[in-house]
């Protein structure tokens, strides 16, 4: 069983015939084998968008009047899907649409945010306040390799994550050993394996729906405004 980093790099050794301790494999020392496990989780742990690296950050509070934020940290750039300034949910928008509307109504108070590169803008003129509480992808952490009961985001449920590290690490040897063709092979095989966790979350995918929320807000033409502005409870009182 691949569980933990202990149990990766022993698996390594024994496909590459060099024993089961570093001691004992003949030039792969420790070092090199944490190395080559840092580097194949950097890889294997990005490799898609997995359901298992997705997370929540509330480490922010809204700043009245401030419109530029930091992204939280170790978030992948522009993934952050869902944002909350309190109890007040707040639209995506594409960058540009929010620089045109910012210029067109410098006034306007639409509960709406933007990402660029590694810093995403809240509408400063929103009437908001409370904990920024965002929802997106971030990337792991390297771990550190001197415990070596450490696990990974594939430990306990998505073990084929871990068979694909390991065939990655077999792959950075055969290039130490210049076996390039051999290389290709692990690295294709370490691909196919991630590949096939990846269908199989697609396939559960089929049971999410999707919830009538409404394209459009409806507009009294008449009253020009919002139906939702012009109809309130109680307005005849």
């Amino acid at each position: 069983m691949l569980n933990n980093l202990d149990d990766i790099m022993t698996e390594v050794l024994v496909r590459l015939d060099e024993g089961t301790t570093a001691a004992s494999s003949g030039g792969i020392t420790d070092t090199i084998l944490k190395s080559w496990f840092n580097q194949a989780y950097a890889w294997a742990s990005s490799y898609k968008k997995w359901p298992f690296t997705e997370r929540r950050d509330n480490t922010q509070t809204y700043a009245s009047g401030t419109e530029d934020y930091a992204y939280p940290d170790n978030f992948r750039s522009d993934s952050i899907r869902f944002l909350q300034v309190g109890s007040d949910r707040l639209r995506k928008v594409n960058f540009a649409d929010y620089q045109i509307y910012k210029e067109d109504f410098s006034s306007g108070e639409d509960k709406i945010f933007t990402d660029l590169g590694r810093r995403y803008y809240i509408n400063n003129n929103a009437q908001i306040s409370g904990t920024i509480t965002a929802w997106g992808q971030f990337t792991p952490v390297p771990v550190d390799t001197t415990d070596l009961t450490i696990t990974t985001v594939f430990s306990d449920a998505e073990e084929e994550g871990n068979e694909a590290i390991v065939e990655r690490m077999v792959g950075y040897a055969k290039i130490r050993a210049q076996k390039s063709k051999e290389t290709r092979e692990h690295f294709a095989t370490a691909k196919d394996l991630l590949d096939g966790v990846w269908e199989r979350h697609k396939d559960e995918q089929f049971a999410y729906h999707t919830h009538e929320r409404g394209m459009f807000k409806r507009i009294d033409v008449l009253g020009g405004a919002m139906r939702e502005d012009t109809l309130k409870r109680d307005q005849w009182y």
